[in-house]
């Protein structure tokens, strides 16, 4: 895991400027803190911070064959495989990485078809001016793009474009209203004006500072539910299971995994024990406040019954307002998803003993696992609705304005998901995974691992888990009121201790029982910050954090609170200051 970045400038402008190759490196030295390079060659460069991982010795990036050069930020599982297949190439490092470059060279801008991974990748072909930059088709792995002055810029993180000064810190008032509303931003234009993501699965090729050709591979399939019985959907399901956690082991360091003791995570520690014969390692965190879902016991059960090694923290009250600043400032692409808390402190706690962890991501978008789908499954006459539909400030009287154009980039998503043959189901799946998942999920996993310089791997965001899971039939996936269901069957086979067929109980963070023990003192502040008076009338955000009597009024106030040390940081260009309160009242 890395971070990359790089200009591409048309022929007419002026070479790259070393201060801001300088600035755009340094921006990102938290991700890759164990070496960087770069090569540029005319108007183009390609920068590199790396993260060691695989082939510690000989795996520096950039890469070089022929008259090509790549950095990557990313693993790709099965560069073994790809390294067989091409008997003829000399490869000149161990790298992971190289293989794809050799792969690209043979197979142009369509390279990524043949990738089993999580990557960023940016490739220059000297001869031809060209660089190609491509995504994987999860959108596991970012990376995001500018038009600025003299051609493209393009980076692992939007703030590394801002420190540089390539692109200006301005708010599309759009996503501001989508993040707001929904907690994420959707699609390719991000919340700061100027600066776009690639998509998920997305392969742009770009010449003298110009992008020519886009074009973009799905990570799930299309067609409609297929036929198969559940003895063998288990038993295809379990080969595919097996051999995405065994890929996404290949490390030359150490390695664990998240343990919430739900049925994710459990599936990955049993077959992550399975396949390993030192004790796995997992870490679990838990909460200070008694109301909280706390699955630290479950987790710990589920690990002793496989052997593993369990490491629990706990989250304090007191912690989280120390460190919230520099969890918030971690968001630079904003995602207000509480989970960001637990994610950022066991990320801290991980690093002490690994550079990998494992983690169950996915799981719910392969196999039907929210209870949102089975209202989306029904028609609307029967009680179903669509998904999304309700923003979190409907019924909080608080912004000077109405969002109203919030859903347009959810309802653009949900059309594109129903087409392909899909059932209801599997349209609510795919419309989960257009949005929700890279732009969330998947966002959040790699900004809170990558700001403590640990890699974050999910293989339920496998190519041969998406084929083996994503068209069963509706009635393996969803059950009554049970989702995940063939997922569950795995478990209660293979770790019944599990409690695989136990309600999902989801997995919440207090903030809204912290907010409300501080509001008297937050409020205030919170209504001060320059971007909240902004879309907000203060007087009545002072009053919100004053009287949290309902839950939507507690998340309310996390999220603008959220938005208030978000907007201080990447708009306003101000480090945290110390604690939260510190932070609100520095000037």
């Amino acid at each position: 895991m890395c971070g990359i970045a790089g200009l591409i400038l048309s022929s007419g402008a002026a070479p790259p400027d070393p201060a801001t190759l300088t600035t755009l490196i340094e921006a990102l030295r938290h991700r890759g803190p164990d070496g960087n390079g770069q090569t540029v060659v005319g108007r183009v460069a390609l920068l590199h911070n790396r993260l060691s991982i695989i082939d510690l010795v000989t795996g520096d990036q950039p890469l070089f064959a022929g008259h090509a050069a790549l950095v990557a930020n990313g693993e790709i599982y099965n560069y073994r495989e790809l390294r067989a297949a091409m008997p003829g190439v000399a490869f000149a490092t161990n790298s992971d990485c190289e293989p794809p470059l050799h792969v690209w060279l043979r197979e142009g801008p369509d390279y990524a078809r043949q990738l089993r991974g999580m990557y960023a990748i940016a490739i220059h072909e000297r001869a031809q001016r060209s660089v190609t930059l491509t995504r994987d088709a999860f959108g596991i792995k970012p990376l995001y793009i500018a038009q600025v002055t003299g051609g493209l810029a393009f980076a692992s993180e939007p703030q590394a474009l801002l420190e540089s000064g390539l692109v200006a810190r301005r708010v599309r008032a759009s996503a501001r209203e989508e993040l707001l509303q929904l907690q994420f931003t959707t699609g390719a234009d991000t919340i700061f004006e100027g600066i776009q993501r690639l998509l998920p699965g997305e392969t742009l090729t770009c010449t003298d500072g110009a992008i020519l050709d886009r074009r973009r591979v799905s990570a799930i399939p299309d067609g409609p539910p297929e036929t198969i019985t559940e003895d063998a959907a288990l038993e295809r399901l379990d080969r595919a299971l097996m051999e995405s956690v065994d890929l996404h082991q290949r490390s030359d360091v150490p390695y664990g995994m998240f343990l919430s003791g739900g049925i994710d995570s459990s599936t990955l520690i049993t077959l992550m024990s399975r396949l390993n014969s030192d004790p796995v390692l997992a870490f679990t965190a838990g909460f200070d406040v008694a109301e909280a879902a706390d699955e630290r016991d479950l987790a710990a059960t589920v690990a002793r019954a496989v052997g593993a090694r369990h490491e629990s923290i706990e989250i304090t009250e007191a912690m989280v307002w120390d460190h919230l600043p520099e969890i918030v400032a971690a968001m630079d692409d904003p995602a207000a998803d509480y989970a960001i808390i637990p994610t950022w402190f066991l990320a801290r706690r991980a690093r002490q003993d690994v550079k990998v962890v494992l983690s169950g991501e996915g799981g719910d978008e392969i196999f039907a696992g929210y209870g949102r789908y089975r209202s989306a499954m029904r028609p609307w006459w029967l009680g179903g609705r669509a998904m999304w539909t309700h923003g979190h400030f409907d019924k909080v009287d608080v912004l000077r304005e109405k969002p109203r154009a919030w859903r347009d980039g959810m309802a653009a998503a949900e059309l594109a998901a129903a087409e392909g043959g899909r059932s209801r189901l599997a349209a609510a799946q795919a419309f989960d995974m257009a949005d929700w998942l890279p732009h969330d999920l998947l966002l959040k996993l790699d900004r809170c691992l990558m700001a403590h310089a640990v890699e974050g791997r999910t293989p339920f965001l496998d190519a041969g888990v998406a084929a083996a899971g994503f068209r069963l039939p509706d009635e393996l996936k969803l059950r009554g009121r049970m989702g995940k269901w063939i997922l569950r069957k795995w478990l209660e086979k293979n770790l019944p201790i599990a409690r695989p067929f136990a309600p999902k109980q989801g997995f919440t963070v207090p903030v809204g029982a912290w907010i409300k023990g501080k509001g008297d003192v937050l409020g205030p502040l919170v209504a001060a910050q320059p971007g909240i008076a902004e879309i907000a009338h203060p007087d009545r955000v002072r009053a919100l954090f004053g009287n949290i009597t309902r839950w939507r009024h507690g998340f309310a106030c996390w999220l603008l609170l959220f938005y208030a040390l978000w907007h201080r940081r990447h708009i306003l260009g101000l480090p945290p200051a110390g604690d939260v309160f510190q932070t609100l009242s520095a000037r």
